[in-house]
């Protein structure tokens, strides 16, 4: 009896504290977490205090709170929390902006997992540089582990990638672009908020806006830029230069600003020949607003007519030829080995489109002449004349070397190959050179 009457009164007074807790208020257990992380994680507690949600009273149970069943949820000292911040905790109070963002092509960026690039990725190298070096900028899917301290799996946390894929179903990363806990705007604005990703071989926009004008007059005159306005309206609140949020995102006299990343965007240039988005018109009017801030509108239109000729030039010169070798080699059965990437045509080819000719056309669109041309188109023309075709050719197919043959022959854009010198050099004088190329100088 002694023994279960203890057991009673030590039930009843866990019961009163499990009470005591619940009944806190969610002030109280704020108050609890800005204590605790002041002194555990000062840094994290100094970001979060000097940031705007600081100001507007937005404390932490605000974003990491959860609710039961939710498969992140954890109960952490007085509060039930979730690590994860998701978009949709985000569009709680910035409804327009998550919903955007979910619209956007950011938002899919998590799809890589199934793509060329995942694979090529997990085969030749192996998972684990799949999480660091491809899953950190597009997002992993994040997993729940009951048995981890947070429910979240270390295989795929920590992780930011601006396409990540949420335990509760929503996609992106918020803190990809707007870094945690200060979530400055002014950080977000900056070109170094896009270049975490946007960089490289296969996408060096980063590098192509160091080279151009836009770039040059960003970095020396950063001070000028007023980025800690809460309006930030181009040719109003700053003027001197753009940055990618400038272009992509951000506010014009005329246009609202908005966190869809392709509502600007005419053309893909992602893929091994390009195409015009669906209402590519309207997204192009769309960016020409922006240019005309700064610009005029021949400026402008004559920048897209520029860009476009670099970019069809690409398609039909090199893009579509290297395609059809590469499949007719495929569908003769000319390939050595079986699985995709072990063997050497299949690499050039897919550095052709992947890496230099996005660099080209990366390059072209946004005015840096040296990825358009020699880190870009330079590279094009000397992997596809003098590697895609000798390995077209060393298979010695009847069908592969009469359409080489054709092309090399009867395609004015190609039959230079088979000229001399001098014949050449006049062509370009006369200005016959260029009219080979006139179709691609065409409004489109």
């Amino acid at each position: 009896m002694r023994w279960a009457k203890m057991i009673s009164i030590l039930m009843a007074a866990g019961l009163l504290l499990s009470l005591s807790a619940a009944a806190q208020t969610p002030t109280e257990v704020a108050g609890k977490c800005m204590t605790c992380h002041k002194e555990k994680s000062p840094g994290l507690y100094q970001q979060w205090y000097q940031g705007k949600h600081a100001a507007h009273k937005v404390t932490c149970i605000d974003c990491h709170g959860a609710n039961e069943g939710e498969p992140d949820a954890f109960m952490h000292y007085d509060g039930l929390i979730a690590t994860l911040v998701t978009p949709k905790d985000c569009g709680k109070c910035h409804e327009k902006e998550a919903t955007e963002v979910a619209n956007s092509y950011h938002a899919k960026a998590g799809q890589i997992l199934e793509s060329k690039d995942a694979y090529l990725a997990h085969v030749t190298a192996g998972s684990p540089v799949v999480m660091i070096g491809c899953e950190s900028c597009h997002g992993a899917k994040v997993e729940i582990d009951p048995d981890s301290p947070n429910k979240l799996a270390a295989k795929s946390w920590p992780n930011s990638g601006i396409g990540r894929i949420n335990p509760d179903g929503s996609l992106g990363s918020c803190n990809a672009c707007h870094t945690r806990h200060n979530f400055s705007k002014a950080q977000s604005r900056q070109p170094e908020a896009c270049s975490k990703c946007h960089l490289g071989p296969d996408h060096p926009q980063k590098e192509v806006y160091e080279e151009s004008k836009h770039g040059n007059t960003y970095y020396t005159n950063k001070d000028l830029m007023n980025l800690d306005s809460d309006t930030w309206v181009v040719g109003q609140d700053y003027y001197v230069a753009p940055t990618c949020a400038t272009c992509h995102m951000s506010a014009t006299v005329d246009q609202a600003s908005t966190h869809d990343v392709g509502a600007r965007i005419s053309w893909t240039l992602r893929p091994a020949i390009s195409v015009k988005k669906d209402n590519w018109q309207q997204k192009r009017a769309n960016m020409k607003n922006v240019c005309v801030s700064c610009h005029g509108q021949s400026f402008a239109d004559g920048h897209y007519y520029q860009f476009d000729a670099v970019v069809e030039l690409y398609n039909e010169k090199f893009a579509k030829p290297s395609g059809e070798i590469l499949r007719l080699v495929r569908e003769n059965n000319l390939l050595e080995n079986p699985a995709s990437f072990s063997n050497d045509i299949e690499w050039t080819y897919w550095e052709i489109w992947h890496h230099e000719g996005r660099r080209a056309r990366h390059g072209a669109s946004m005015m840096g002449p040296d990825y358009t041309w020699w880190e870009g188109m330079y590279m094009v023309v000397q992997n596809f004349y003098f590697k895609l075709i000798p390995q077209a050719r060393a298979y010695d197919n009847a069908e592969v070397n009469a359409y080489i043959d054709r092309l090399l022959t009867e395609d004015p854009m190609h039959a230079w190959v088979n000229q001399e010198t001098e014949g050449l050099k006049k062509q370009i004088r006369s200005g016959e050179m260029e009219q080979i190329y006139e179709e691609f100088f065409d409004e489109r």
